[in-house]
């Protein structure tokens, strides 16, 4: 097999391209795969699960046109990895399919979880219960971008459900509730979030947490399940 960059776009020839090809792929021995540029501020291992091809797409001049709050925007390598999403093919940026992917249904992008011995559903190889990609902004901006999130439900003593959010950057934030009121966040000198104002407002089953400069959107069903 080798690999050829050409015009922005990767190249993979050889056996692995004819196995592509009997995927549907290359007609003529080979397939290009685009790569994700770091214009569209790619983020995460890929989408919808880790080592897939298509990678969530944060807030960027190549991007800023097609986010949407209500949906996740995805770039993808291929026609086949884009239309494997089900969402709509919103654009094309160096060869890069630019997917919108409607968060419509609360549960959309949730990675399902796995019934442990005591009842329990975990999502496989983690610590939550469930895994999502929600809304989010930083800098006193619009929730704009997206970010990886999971809940641990019934964390606390008292029933407190604990959603961990995954910033762009790599840092995280705990967001605390009690059922599926937003009840704090974490704080700490380190990152100058000590003092930091929380409140948050409903708009049907979605709830809009801002604490100081940042903004993170929760579906309830994150917090419930079902």
């Amino acid at each position: 097999m080798s690999l050829i960059v050409r015009h922005g776009r990767l190249i993979v020839a050889g056996a692995s391209a004819l196995a592509l090809a009997a995927c549907g792929g290359a007609v003529d021995g080979s397939e290009e795969l685009a790569v994700i540029p770091e214009s569209l501020a790619p983020f995460g291992d890929g989408y919808p699960g880790q080592g897939d091809p298509c990678r969530n797409l944060g807030e960027s001049a190549a991007t800023s046109n097609y986010l949407d709050d209500s949906a996740v925007l995805v770039g993808c390598p291929s026609d086949a990895s884009a239309e494997a999403l089900g969402g709509s093919i919103v654009g094309n940026v160096d060869g890069v399919r630019l997917v919108s992917v409607p968060m419509g249904d609360a549960n959309a992008g949730m990675v399902p979880t796995v019934a442990t011995g005591d009842g329990d559903a975990m999502v496989a190889g983690t610590d939550y219960n469930a895994t999502t990609v929600l809304p989010c902004g930083f800098d006193n901006a619009p929730p704009d971008q997206s970010c990886e999130a999971g809940v641990k439900r019934n964390w606390g003593d008292d029933g407190t459900h604990l959603v961990e959010v995954t910033k762009p950057d790599g840092s995280k934030r705990a967001i605390f509730f009690n059922g599926t009121t937003p009840s704090g966040a974490d704080s700490a000198e380190a990152d100058g979030s000590a003092g930091w104002d929380f409140s948050s407002l409903r708009a049907d089953d979605r709830i809009t947490i801002s604490f100081g400069p940042e903004t993170y959107v929760v579906a309830d069903a994150l917090i419930e399940g079902g």
